[in-house]
């Protein structure tokens, strides 16, 4: 599995090589080449060419709807660090803060406007089809990021709330990409919503995931502070779960610590984990992160294991699952 993973990204990396970028002007198509060189594990077209290889062989034919995918991925993360103001992306200078707004607001338009270049080499009968797919991912995709900024400025949210957000924001695009790969192996398109639905509910649980490791996870290997989103008041399920169900000393001490501008990074983050920790956060986090998890797999359930291969797929999910970091 290790292996196939590493072709697959060696040949989605061969193919944004393949992209010609050293064209005028130059301010316009550097950033886009600095962007897609940082690297980043490609999940997203991947979880297309392992939809796709539930009943093709020749992957290499997804290989550019696929990468339409993680064009337009990069293009909502060079947009992301503009609204964020974000001077780091992946431990380098984000085109926003290397080059100026400006220059990274029209070179993630054309990233993606790229990506519906690749989309339009798909093999498929109904183009339109898959455009009309594409189109409703990527506005939905805005409408997470437009709730995401929404939270900022409400004391909370309800869970409800939060999970449409992540839905929106993040699952979404998995299951995108993994219904493109189903359409494109021939699945009908009743059956790739199956592959759909799985990638979104995995999608919320790989998100939830993220919430519990900022805060749990080991520095080294999750690859920034642990905490941040603590020290950030971000609203993430955990201090959602600890909001609604603190009382007494344990509300007045998360409100305290929400409160305070200036304070010692690791004194707050300590007090707020006891905070977790008494209202056994932790675990009510994990136990709806492996409910998403399940929903997920319920959804392969439904689609005829003698008409097509879901072992590899469910075994690099469950892979993607185990990780911590």
């Amino acid at each position: 599995m290790t292996e196939d993973l590493r072709a697959y990204q060696e040949k989605l990396n061969d193919a944004i090589a393949q992209i010609e970028f050293d064209k005028h002007p130059n301010e316009l198509y550097a950033p886009l080449a600095y962007t897609l060189d940082l690297g980043g594990k490609r999940m997203r077209p991947i979880l297309a060419i392992m939809a796709y290889l539930t009943k093709k062989k020749d992957w290499e034919t997804i290989i550019h709807p696929a990468l339409s995918i993680e064009l337009f991925h990069n293009f909502t993360l060079i947009h992301d660090d503009i609204m964020d103001e974000a001077p780091l992306r992946r431990g380098q200078e984000t085109v926003y803060k290397k080059w100026n707004k400006d220059i990274a607001i029209l070179s993630g338009d054309t990233l993606m406007i790229m990506a519906y270049d690749l989309l339009l080499e798909a093999q498929y009968d109904d183009i339109r089809y898959l455009i009309k797919l594409f189109n409703q991912c990527a506005i939905e995709v805005c409408e997470g990021q437009q709730l995401d900024m929404n939270f900022e400025n409400l004391p909370t949210v309800s869970e409800e709330e939060y999970i449409e957000m992540i839905k929106l924001k993040t699952a979404v695009l998995l299951g995108y990409s993994l219904e493109l790969g189903g359409l494109l192996a021939g699945m009908t398109r009743e059956e790739a919503i199956h592959l759909r639905d799985f990638g979104v509910n995995i999608g919320i649980g790989f998100q939830l995931k993220d919430d519990i490791l900022d805060v749990y996870g080991d520095a080294d290997k999750f690859g920034k502070q642990v905490g941040g989103d603590i020290l950030a008041n971000k609203k993430t399920f955990l201090l959602l779960k600890a909001i609604e169900h603190a009382e007494g000393d344990a509300a007045q001490n998360l409100e305290y610590w929400l409160q305070q501008t200036e304070f010692d990074v690791h004194k707050k983050v300590q007090e707020v984990k006891k905070v977790y920790e008494q209202l056994k956060i932790k675990e009510i986090s994990e136990q709806k992160m492996n409910h998403y998890f399940d929903l997920g797999f319920q959804q392969l359930d439904d689609l005829d294991s003698s008409k097509y291969d879901l072992e590899p797929l469910k075994a690099f999910t469950q892979a993607l699952i185990q990780r911590d970091h």
